[in-house]
């Protein structure tokens, strides 16, 4: 009768001390760089630098020259639009040199009349569409920067400063002064209350 082996159970080997040192060890500093490795990435840093300069200037001139041809466009009627514009004084003065009276007794009078305001009116519509449009005056408050101011005219029902006679309309190209209006403002009246974007001149 033989003797029973004793049985064994497979256990797992226990660590070195070696592998157990290397579980725990912490892991490597990263290696101090070289003077050489610094200098280069200073180098690196600065470019960068250069080149997002480099860009924003670059988008600054495109938009720079986008407005510049956007204003020439605009803008490159402007000479040519001064001098037609003594093509409306006339029909204005023209229309102006007209009495009530022959328009209402004289048919002829009345139909060269008709045609006239229609010129006047297919004109301005003409400048129009090149942004050039009449700067309205009458009633509105004395501006220095579209109105220059010929005489002034005693008025005490009116608010001093306001515009009660325009002797030579003024215009604008988009939104620029392309040529200001000649006017008469009132003075002896109440001075006008800040805000005022105009005064009324039906009264």
């Amino acid at each position: 009768m033989t003797q029973d082996q004793p049985q064994t159970t497979d256990t797992p080997p226990e660590p070195t001390n070696l592998e157990s040192a290397a579980e725990t060890a912490p892991p490597d500093a990263p290696a101090e760089l070289s003077p050489r490795e610094v200098e280069l990435e200073a180098e690196v840093v600065k470019l960068k630098d250069q080149l997002l300069r480099a860009v924003a200037e670059t988008e600054n001139v495109r938009r720079r020259l986008e407005q510049q041809a956007e204003d020439r466009g605009k803008y490159a009627v402007g000479n040519f639009a001064k001098d037609i514009l003594q093509v409306a004084d006339n029909l204005h003065r023209a229309l102006e040199s007209i009495p009530a009276e022959a328009r209402a007794n004289d048919a002829m009078a009345h139909k060269l009349t008709e045609g006239v305001e229609l010129t006047e009116r297919t004109f301005l519509s003409t400048l129009e569409r090149y942004g050039i449009k009449r700067i309205l005056s009458l009633g509105q408050r004395f501006d220095p920067h579209q109105h220059q101011a010929m005489m002034e005219i005693e008025d005490a029902t009116k608010p001093a400063g306001t515009v009660v006679l325009e002797m030579q309309a003024g215009y604008v190209i988009h939104d620029r002064l392309l040529r200001e209006a000649m006017v008469g403002v009132s003075k002896g009246g109440p001075k006008p209350q800040p805000g005022d974007a105009g005064v009324d001149t039906s009264a």
